[in-house]
């Protein structure tokens, strides 16, 4: 039997949403179609009914990764709230729910520019909600601040992950979120 229009949106929702979090784990390199069907509950004879390529696939899981965070993630009045969630130890041990910057930034460079999703949107979205928090705290927005502070929140939760020495993962977390909070990295 055949799925209905709206079990069939339901099941590439799955797909994308399984995508987005065993690429984020693992490695766009490392997650097969197999794997992505059966992280979603489905057989893999069924991916080419909703994706083309595993390249197609890959461009959107992206772009849904990327359009998620910004309608899952609470309302920031400041960038150190911000940076207190972004450089928390529940962000780095979560890979898979977390910025796919942090987890797949050098990977996606290298992908094709199709199959990138929508990067330089999200990072340029990113950059103005810095942009936004510094004026909420009463500061004028400042584009090249800005820039860097997202830098050295990327860079401190890859670095945090990279470690196998939790003490120095939880310092570089840590002192990351005081040099943001006192006027940025």
């Amino acid at each position: 039997m055949r799925p209905t229009r709206e079990q069939a949106k339901e099941n590439r929702q799955r797909i994308l949403d399984a995508a987005g979090r065993l690429f984020r784990e693992n490695g766009i390199h490392s997650v097969g179609v197999d794997a992505v069907m059966k992280g979603a509950g489905l057989t893999h004879g069924g991916f080419y009914g909703h994706f083309k390529s595993k390249g197609d696939l890959t461009a959107e899981a992206m772009s849904n990764v990327m359009r998620q965070a910004f309608e899952q993630e609470p309302e920031y009045t400041s960038l150190e709230d911000f940076a207190s969630v972004y450089l928390s130890g529940e962000h780095r041990d979560g890979a898979g729910v977390g910025c796919v910057m942090a987890a797949l930034a050098p990977e996606i460079a290298r992908l094709p520019e199709g199959e990138r999703g929508s990067i330089s949107d999200y990072i340029r979205k990113r950059i103005t909600q810095i942009e936004h928090l510094q004026a909420a705290s009463g500061g004028k927005p400042d584009r090249a601040r800005a820039i860097a502070d997202l830098s050295s929140l990327v860079g401190a939760l890859v670095m945090a992950r990279a470690v196998d020495d939790k003490e120095l993962s939880d310092e570089i977390l840590a002192q990351t979120r005081a040099a943001l909070a006192n006027g940025g990295a």
